[in-house]
């Protein structure tokens, strides 16, 4: 008895066509059979016919017929609803398998270092949801080493981040922009009312604050001077207790530039090239080697590029 009940439920569910489900939404939206049919270019006859057969498959009544012109009843308004979903639902499996075939991958899966300026990664992200609408993205913000390592075991497809020392052979890196790390500390540190260049003793007796692997892995100390560090995740986090006089670090000029000509933090005059070089550092766009990117992924790296080479 109980399986003849799922049988019926089976039998039911599959009665019903997108087509069916479409002339619901278009007389929701149009207001009427009659200018539903006018839309959809069919006789009000069919239409009638289609709302009939779905109400009779499903066991409920769509429309209370009882006035002139039909109204949705309480669950009429609510399957109205459910179609919509399942027909946006069914949209999006059709442009996703059309793009697949065209070769935009099926998701684009981004690792990003903190120090990559946010506002042209918001701004690529969006013009990358305009111009793919149907790429599904995901998107993570990862300690120092998480994009890379994200790459190695699969969990990204995309990673924008350093790559220190040197780029790794099993990956593929694009320089997307040379980015610029300062010395700074707040106004109030103790380093700041020096007024004179610092050298590696000075910068020694005070905290360091330092980002680090979110795993929590130590790594390579890449620019680590202090024997006292706090290790940040995030580079918010650590802007935070950098202004509040807690230590010094380096920070990219995008992030600190405000602070800077407001007066909150002070810029350090170093005059070791091993704690403070000149050069720049160079961030890229990677992907593991074997695994090349799709539409989606080109295409986002070639934007981001544009608008990071402006900076």
């Amino acid at each position: 008895m109980q399986m003849g009940h799922q049988f019926l439920e089976c039998d039911v569910i599959s009665s019903l066509t997108m087509d069916q489900l479409r002339v619901l939404v278009e007389i929701s939206d149009q207001g009427s059979f009659s200018a539903a049919a006018r839309s959809l270019g069919r006789v009000q006859s069919a239409i009638s016919q289609s709302v009939k057969s779905l109400e009779e498959t499903q066991g409920v009544q769509l429309f209370d017929r009882s006035n002139l012109r039909p109204v949705l009843t309480p669950i009429g308004h609510v399957l109205v609803d459910q179609a919509r979903a399942v027909l946006a639902s069914a949209d999006r499996f059709e442009a996703i398998a059309t793009g697949t075939r065209a070769g935009l991958e099926a998701t684009l899966t981004l690792a990003i270092d903190p120090l990559v300026p946010t506002a042209p990664l918001i701004s690529s992200l969006r013009a990358l949801g305009d111009k793919f609408p149907t790429l599904p993205v995901s998107f993570s913000t990862e300690g120092v080493g998480g994009a890379e390592r994200r790459l190695r075991n699969g969990s990204a497809s995309l990673a924008i981040c350093l790559l220190l020392p040197d780029v790794p052979a099993d990956l593929a890196a694009y320089p997307i922009m040379a980015l610029e790390l300062i010395p700074v500390v707040s106004a109030e540190h103790p380093l700041a009312k020096l007024r004179r260049p610092l050298d590696r003793s000075d910068l020694e007796a005070h905290v360091q604050l330092v980002l680090s692997d979110a795993s929590g892995a130590d790594g390579p100390a890449h620019g680590v001077v202090s024997p006292r560090i706090w290790r940040f995740v995030d580079l918010a986090r650590r802007l935070d207790f950098l202004l509040s006089g807690f230590g010094w670090c380096k920070m990219p000029l995008d992030v600190v530039d405000g602070h800077l000509r407001a007066g909150r933090l002070v810029r350090l005059e170093v005059d070791d090239e091993r704690i403070a070089p000149t050069n720049k550092l160079q961030v890229y766009a990677a992907h593991a080697q074997g695994h090349p990117l799709g539409i989606g992924g080109r295409w986002l790296l070639e934007d981001l590029r544009r608008r990071l080479a402006v900076l």
